[in-house]
């Protein structure tokens, strides 16, 4: 399987990094190869330039930049998503790795 990038964003990038590491683990439990990794909502752009990102996967506190990450990206076949709420707040790193895997094309 290819390897899943994965872009999470946040205010600072800081307060997803307990989220990432538990997608990773899931991953590693799956046997996926992805590349997760949490990013601030101002270095965003730099990473997209930059990388081939599958999906990227918006806070709950930037949700509402959706719109503007979703103009960023059009045409580039990235989906923009954001974190449930609960899923955000428990740190459930299977439930949003399931709902970034679904979205990836």
């Amino acid at each position: 399987m290819a390897k899943n990038t994965i872009m999470l964003v946040c205010s600072a990038g800081m307060s997803t990094s307990l989220l990432v590491a538990k997608m990773e683990k899931a991953a590693v439990a799956r046997d996926l190869d992805a590349d997760i990794f949490a990013v601030s909502a101002s270095e965003a752009d730099t990473h997209i330039e930059k990388k081939e990102i599958d999906v990227i996967m918006l806070g709950p506190q930037v949700r509402y930049m959706k719109g503007q990450f979703e103009k960023k990206v059009a045409g580039k076949g990235i989906d923009v998503a954001v974190i449930d709420m609960k899923d955000y707040g428990m740190v459930n790193g299977e439930k949003v790795l399931d709902t970034a895997l679904s979205l990836i094309k």
